[in-house]
């Protein structure tokens, strides 16, 4: 009876452990900055270099961002960051560019339940993402190396490239960007007029390829934005142009932390979350190619 009541107070404090289980991770988000060397000729105003190295300031400042990784057994809660804005910066163009380039609001994942939720904001509108996990089939890499005091474990995965998330375009090839200078020119000639803008330079590919390291020291199968599934906390995620690192790992701190479920917006899936940024970034394409100035205004019913 002895040995069984020890016993029963092991299972009763592993439970109780289990339970209370908690960490936090810190993790700073890069992204290589988008050639821009193309903007300006043909069909489109001159860019000069100080314009160019201004735009690329602000994208250097929109894909350099720090997130916040709350996390129990089961669920957790990916938040950025909160910085005080600089003196005269567009906060809005700020928040669009952001939310474009895979920033937002608060996201959620329960990897026991399978479900997604994240807050967006596009154009004034808030949105609530509420889906399931996207799946990932990881294939488990023979490479291994340290971050930080962790061994961590190398793993890949290909998934669809997310449409709404403009860190994944890249240029066109130059015969293709040749070709619509030349299609450009003829609608020219043929009065015409058209003009043309960054994002007709890009394309968006229809796969991209990930690379994860995981640390079992860790046992939670979570990871920034909405990276999950493997044996243990994932410290590193790259898909070759943005890699997201943890820099901190806090558990079971004696301050503790809630997963918070995000509520604000209106609820749609992924897939219409997509089109409705696509068709609003269509609209404002085609103002500008009608000459409607650089600040066309938009609006999400």
């Amino acid at each position: 009876m002895k040995h069984l009541a020890y016993l029963l107070i092991a299972l009763v404090g592993t439970v109780a452990s289990a339970q209370s289980f908690q960490g936090m991770a810190v993790y700073e988000s890069k992204t290589a900055t988008p050639d821009i060397s193309g903007m300006g000729g043909p069909g489109r105003p001159e860019i000069t270099p100080e314009m160019k190295k201004m735009i690329q300031d602000r994208m250097k400042q929109a894909l350099e961002r720090t997130y916040i990784l709350t996390f129990d057994k089961t669920s957790s809660t990916y938040l950025e960051e909160e910085k005080l804005d600089a003196p005269g910066q567009d906060n809005g163009g700020m928040r669009i560019m952001a939310s474009f380039m895979g920033g937002g609001g608060k996201q959620y994942k329960n990897v026991k339940t399978k479900r997604f939720l994240q807050e967006k904001e596009v154009f004034g509108k808030e949105f609530l993402i509420d889906d399931s996990l996207p799946k990932l089939a990881w294939k488990m890499e023979n490479e291994t190396k340290k971050i930080g005091d962790y061994t961590c474990y190398k793993a890949t995965a290909v998934v669809d490239a997310s449409k709404s998330d403009f860190r994944n375009f890249k240029p066109k090839s130059p015969e293709e960007q040749k070709a619509a200078a030349e299609k450009l020119e003829k609608a020219k000639k043929e009065g015409n007029e058209k003009r043309t803008n960054f994002l007709e330079q890009m394309e968006m590919p229809k796969q991209v390829t990930i690379t994860a390291w995981y640390t079992p020291d860790i046992p939670v199968s979570q990871g920034p934005e909405n990276y999950w599934g493997l044996p243990g906390l994932i410290l590193e995620v790259s898909n070759g142009k943005t890699t997201v690192l943890c820099s901190k790992v806090v558990i079971n701190s004696k301050e503790k932390t809630e997963v918070k479920i995000p509520s604000k917006g209106k609820k749609v899936t992924q897939v219409e979350y997509d089109e409705i940024v696509m068709k609003k970034m269509q609209e404002m394409q085609e103002m500008y190619q009608q000459g409607g100035g650089a600040g066309p205004t938009i609006r999400i019913n």
